[in-house]
């Protein structure tokens, strides 16, 4: 190979690699002071009206009038039970019944009725524009950024998982680099507003340089070790073998961290599952890796549902959340971290409840799960919107205003992951507009 050629390849396999200096691996113990905190996005903006669904028969009336063809029979909902065995009076697509159970068992919540938001909105408010909105309301990639930034107001460049970890995790540190994680390639979430970066994993458990061996004779090896003893007077040439050389260590950090745990937990053989087995796995490395905060970001996409396989579409997706979730939580039971380890869901936006003849449209609020063994589970939180189309939280369609923001959901996972008030002040600037407690997670 010529050397020009595997510049061009190193360059594109380094670019996973954290840009802080390899450090070597910590000795130190994270004992009950860890946190990981996971986002599960769900990119194309999920109809969450077939998420969550009431089940007294007013209410449900309401919900399928205007979903002909989308409105789940209501005798085919999992029931949502409070862990005392009382019903909330909701009940979830049949495919999620896997964590309607965790629900049941305390473990799970879902927050009702949740987007974007500036300020608390009305239906009066949003009619007479005076209050100020979200910056391109109905546009994926803008509520994508905005959900993961929480600055709905602001070119989004960085996200609040991201300037958490910048100031609960110290420059400098070791292995600060793998603080932020990423199973599903680039993601606003996790960018810092400072100098941190998610390091991207694959799912495969494969990352870039296994076929690279530092004694080895082949001539790929001898090729790589050539370049990378060299100097070079090109400044290009020399970013990208400084890069190449920091993926390779970064290898074999992750590699040496996850050869000193072993996870007996099984995980679907699913796009989503393989992604949270890495999570897990790398959250059973925590001790080798000396981390006591980390952020793991994963994704499943199809939600964008105009089209006429929104019923087949959502099964399909929401069964593979319910397996990969599932699998997920009963290994932060394996491995001890069950009330270390929180996952939420996060989506662009709702959709109508009203259907478009074939699926539905771009909305605003939507449902969330949080899932973890410290979250108040067995609770749908927050107020879950008025179902009168033309009502007060309808702004046409079935848009439901949101009536909980993701500064909310965001700011109290926050405290829960170790930020004070001024450092949940700073990284969540909108959340003085709202209540700022929902009650989501137990006292550490």
């Amino acid at each position: 190979m010529q050397r020009r050629t595997l510049l061009k390849t190193a360059g594109a396999l380094a670019a996973a690699a954290p840009f802080a200096p390899y450090q070597a691996l910590a000795a130190t113990a994270t004992g009950s002071d860890y946190r990981a905190l996971v986002c599960l996005f769900l990119y194309g903006g999920n109809d969450a009206n077939n998420l969550l669904v009431p089940t007294d028969s007013a209410r449900y009336a309401q919900y399928a009038k205007p979903r002909p063809g989308l409105a789940l029979p209501r005798e085919t909902l999992a029931p949502l039970n409070t862990p005392a065995g009382g019903s909330t009076g909701f009940g979830v697509h049949p495919a999620l019944a896997p964590l309607g159970a965790l629900f049941s068992s305390g473990q799970a919540t879902v927050v009702a009725n949740v987007g974007t938001l500036m300020v608390p909105t009305t239906r009066a408010q949003f009619d007479a524009r005076s209050v100020p909105l979200p910056s391109n309301l109905f546009s994926h990639s803008d509520q994508q950024n905005a959900w993961q930034s929480a600055l709905v107001d602001a070119p989004a460049r960085n996200g609040w998982g991201g300037r958490m970890l910048e100031r609960l995790v110290a420059a400098g540190s070791n292995n600060r680099g793998y603080s932020a994680i990423s199973l599903s390639g680039n993601n606003l979430w996790e960018g810092g507003d400072r100098t941190l970066t998610p390091y991207r994993v694959s799912s495969s458990g494969q990352f870039g340089f296994d076929f690279y061996d530092p004694a080895g004779k082949d001539p790929m090896s001898a090729a790589i070790n050539s370049l990378l003893g060299e100097a070079r007077s090109d400044p290009f040439e020399q970013t990208w073998l400084t890069m190449m050389g920091r993926s390779i260590d970064s290898q074999r950090v992750i590699t040496a961290a996850l050869g000193s745990t072993r996870l007996n937990t099984a995980f679907p053989d699913t796009g989503l599952g393989r992604q949270l087995q890495m999570a897990a796995r790398l959250i059973g490395a925590r001790d080798a890796l000396g981390l006591k905060r980390q952020c793991f970001f994963c994704s499943i996409g199809g939600f964008d549902t105009h089209g006429d396989d929104q019923l087949q579409r959502q099964d399909e997706a929401f069964g593979e959340i319910a397996g990969a979730v599932s699998a997920f939580h009963a290994a932060t039971v394996e491995l001890g971290v069950s009330r270390q380890a929180t996952l939420f869901t996060a989506s662009d936006f709702g959709r109508t409840l009203a259907s478009n003849g074939k699926g539905t449209d771009h909305g605003w609020g939507a449902h969330q799960w949080v899932v973890g063994g410290a979250v108040r589970g067995g609770r749908v939180l927050g107020r879950f919107q008025d179902l009168a189309m033309g009502g007060p939280d309808d702004v046409g369609q079935g848009v439901w205003i949101p009536s909980t923001a993701v500064d909310q959901i965001g700011g109290d996972l926050a405290r829960w992951f170790g930020a004070d008030a001024a450092l949940i002040d700073e990284v969540f600037p909108r959340l003085r507009h709202f209540d700022p407690g929902l009650g989501l997670m137990d006292a550490a």
